[in-house]
């Protein structure tokens, strides 16, 4: 199965082009790019004595909240023949699974949204379902890397961040993804006194200090330190 999932990727591959802002599985791109780009964007502000804010947006369980149906609406949309549209559907046709606990299993049940976990196929899957869920609202946030489902939105002023933060949420959540509140971050790099804070419908984003920021020591002690700032290690 592996081996026909290479295949069917390949083939996805020749006709299917992402984004520019897609560091996750593309081919002569990878993490270190990414930390690459965003260290020269914070350098070059840092040296102009200038703010950056940043947003390093968490998507709860992104593999697992796919829709089917958007899956299929992507893949056509990125200009995928319908005989691999079909393909895919295939794969996913009578998905089943089982819980495994402490007492024993359950009984299989369907599984009916989601790309496959462990599949080889699901990270191309996911960046197709990204690059089209995200393709208005890019154009309108320029300053935005993604790597895979870890995006980073940057602006140079705090409000145009959080406007740019609400229409991410709302162009991702309408479509069937979730915005973590609770592990969605913001930085502010060569921050101000009182530069403020970023909301997400109301509530207040989490603010990390700019010691996490890529390449800078920070404090070992400190155990919070969130996955979307330290991908960028």
């Amino acid at each position: 199965m592996k081996l026909w999932e290479r295949v069917v990727e390949a083939r996805l591959r020749k006709v299917v082009e992402i984004c520019e802002q897609q560091y996750g599985f593309m081919p002569r791109k990878s993490t270190t790019d990414a930390i690459f780009a965003l260290r020269i964007l914070m350098e070059k502000y840092r040296d102009g004595q200038r703010e950056l804010h940043c947003v390093f947006v968490d998507l709860e369980k992104a593999y697992d909240r796919v829709p089917r149906e958007e899956l299929w609406y992507c893949m056509r949309k990125s200009g995928v023949a319908e005989k691999y549209v079909r393909v895919v559907q295939d794969m996913y046709e009578r998905s089943r699974t089982v819980v495994r606990c402490a007492v024993g299993q359950t009984e299989e049940f369907n599984v009916e949204v989601g790309l496959h976990q462990g599949s080889a196929l699901s990270p191309f899957l996911f960046a197709i379902v990204m690059d089209q869920l995200s393709e208005e609202v890019r154009q309108e946030s320029p300053w935005t890397m993604m790597f895979a489902d870890d995006i980073v939105i940057c602006s140079e002023s705090r409000e145009q961040v959080e406007e740019n933060l609400e229409r991410w949420r709302f162009a991702l959540e309408r479509r069937g993804m979730k915005v973590s509140r609770s592990k969605t971050e913001y930085m502010c790099v060569n921050e101000r006194e009182g530069s403020g804070t970023v909301r997400l419908q109301g509530e207040e984003v989490k603010k990390v200090s700019n010691a996490y920021a890529p390449g800078c020591p920070h404090d070992p002690k400190d155990h919070h330190t969130s996955k979307k700032v330290t991908f960028f290690h």
